[in-house]
């Protein structure tokens, strides 16, 4: 009873939508948030203080050893679209091409891509307050707009499903189109490269690289899909192309895309390892591949996600060494192997 009632006040204090303008789920679990919020309040406000004395002045982000270590600690939202702008070089871009964005948006139109992006607006974020129709400013209108910018700044690429989620989330971050538009060209044409183009080699890669990784590193894992004959595109395609959006809590996904846009794709490899070696003696119990799906589903739920501080600290630590060039290895070798295939 008093469970029940702790349950029930945290309910009552906590809001129902969160500061993104997420509707927090129905089996959401209020008091374990609020006792976890608590703690990370704290070091947000540390952190707060940390930053504003780094960046104070009107200078942009610069990479710095200093700056990597203070993004890997967390960046307040405050300062995020700001030091996400200077450290994915967006903010250099954006200052080397005034107007640019407008003339996009202004230039030919394009009915196929229109009807494309115009196909995916209900389908974005139907559970947050800021996307619908009667929201006031709906934010529908600005991602439509982010999305077509960038669908005629690359063709190449177009509009490609799960880049509405990202653009999404990169909206509510900075709370600007032409922001919102420069970071999504970071990260499709620099930080991920291929992974959104027609053949999408470079998500392709990099699932079969993850692959490699858990052979290397949690044999027994990959031993239990290889005999379910399980590939890791059923698993990881949409933790990769939607960059964990939907998969973990917001704020953790966002405490993931720091580091992103400072170190780049690596990191998502870090994400992954963790989830699967924290969770690997729950999937080893997987008998069937219905079990087996549902136990990665399960690798994304509960505290040790939410808690997005303790789990930051352990994407650091838990999959020991990942450099570059093994990771730069591996990728040349399974692209070589994706091409041979066809």
């Amino acid at each position: 009873m008093a469970a029940a009632g702790r349950a029930q006040a945290a309910r009552d204090r906590v809001p129902r939508i969160d500061p993104y303008g997420f509707e927090r789920p129905e089996d959401f679990d209020y008091a374990a948030y609020e006792e976890f919020f608590s703690t990370y309040l704290v070091i947000l406000t540390r952190r707060a203080i940390k930053w504003s004395k780094l960046i104070k002045g009107g200078g942009g982000v610069q990479r710095s050893m200093t700056v990597k270590r203070y993004i890997r600690k967390g960046v307040p939202l405050e300062h995020r679209a700001r030091v996400w702008m200077g450290v994915s070089g967006a903010q250099a871009q954006m200052d080397r091409n005034p107007g640019y964005y407008q003339r996009l948006l202004q230039g030919e139109r394009s009915a196929s891509l229109e009807e494309a992006i115009r196909t995916d607006m209900s389908r974005t974020f139907p559970d947050n307050v800021r996307f619908r129709k009667d929201a006031e400013p709906c934010l529908q209108g600005l991602l439509y707009n982010v999305l077509l910018a960038y669908g005629h700044h690359n063709p190449g690429v177009g509009y490609c499903q799960g880049m509405n989620f990202i653009a999404g989330y990169l909206i509510l971050v900075t709370k600007s189109e032409e922001e919102a538009f420069w970071l999504l060209d970071a990260l499709v044409g620099r930080i991920l490269p291929d992974y959104y183009s027609p053949s999408m080699l470079g998500l392709k890669t990099d699932q079969e690289v993850l692959g490699e990784l858990v052979r290397l590193k949690l044999p027994a894992v990959a031993a239990l899909m290889d005999g379910h004959g399980v590939l890791w595109t059923l698993v990881a395609s949409r933790w990769f192309i939607c960059l964990f959006v939907d998969v973990l809590p917001v704020e953790t996904v966002l405490r993931v895309w720091d580091c992103l846009f400072s170190e780049g794709s690596k990191i998502l490899f870090r994400v992954a390892l963790t989830l699967l070696k924290h969770h690997q003696a729950s999937i080893l119990e997987a008998t069937s591949v219905p079990d087996l799906c549902e136990k990665f589903k399960e690798v994304a739920r509960g505290r040790f996600v939410t808690e997005c501080h303790s789990f930051m600290q352990r994407i650091f630590s838990e999959p020991g060494s990942l450099s570059r060039a093994s990771i730069a290895r591996l990728r040349e070798r399974c692209r070589a192997r994706l091409l041979v295939q066809g």
